[in-house]
């Protein structure tokens, strides 16, 4: 026989429900897991090109350039203050959910306005980082002639060094692995897209705090799922960075 259930059934009776969650956070980690899911594709694909290639770009001869400070071998210094960075807005949006928590408007603010900020510079620092491997060239030996090229997803100059060949007094080198420019344009461009979307998001949330839609709406939760995607991000960046600058 069949049983009537009535509308509004407490199926949970347990105390407080585990998944008990709105619906808009419930979907916006819907939404992350598919991201996730991207990613991991990109960095999967990644690493099958790179383990299958007879050579690679050594991260530490390719990343070891520093704003205004000339031909210094740094590798990986600029790198390491980009995710410094990243991980620093990555604690600010906990603050500001903090806050958001307290109903502390003006804590919202402050914290959000750092996150922000953050998430500029991080860009500037990633804006840098592709316009010296784009326009800084190098001799490279094509077709029996000595072509001076940068960085990009069609050929790049961080191939083996020909033996006792110099240019201008420079090292020749032999065209690098087509992808290498392939895959770390691509994703690391990928990532910053979800970088300019995350601080457009919390541009958005910032007026919205300011003009006071979550004190009449009684709370913060929109700035929680705002942080849920920034956090997200700051991940991400975590396996890129292992991806392709440290491995």
């Amino acid at each position: 026989m069949a049983t009537h259930i009535p509308a509004g059934y407490k199926w949970w009776t347990g105390g407080k429900s585990p998944y008990n969650l709105s619906y808009g956070k419930l979907m916006m980690w819907i939404f992350l897991m598919s991201d996730t899911f991207t990613f991991a594709a990109l960095l999967i694909s990644y690493g099958t090109i790179r383990v299958s290639s007879n050579y690679w770009p050594d991260p530490n001869y390719v990343f070891n350039t520093f704003p205004f400070m000339g031909d210094a071998n740094l590798p990986l210094a600029f790198v390491s203050l980009m995710t410094f960075i990243l991980i620093m807005s990555s604690v600010t949006m906990v603050l500001a959910v903090h806050e958001g928590h307290k109903m502390n408007r003006r804590g919202v603010e402050k914290w959000l306005l750092w996150t922000i900020l953050g998430g500029l510079m991080f860009l500037g620092c990633q804006a840098w980082e592709w316009t010296h491997l784009i326009t800084h060239v190098h001799p490279v030996l094509i077709d029996g002639q000595i072509k001076e090229i940068g960085a990009t997803i069609s050929q790049n100059h961080f191939g083996p060094a020909v033996p006792g060949l110099m240019h201008e007094g420079h090292q020749v080198h032999l065209p690098g692995p087509v992808g290498f420019g392939n895959f770390f344009f691509g994703i690391t461009g990928f990532h910053g897209f979800h970088v300019t979307t995350g601080v457009l998001l919390n541009v958005l949330m910032y007026f919205w705090v300011r003009n006071g839609r979550f004190d009449r709406l009684g709370h913060y939760e929109m700035v929680e799922k705002a942080g849920l995607y920034w956090h997200f991000v700051d991940l991400v960046w975590v396996f890129v960075f292992l991806c392709f600058y440290l491995i």
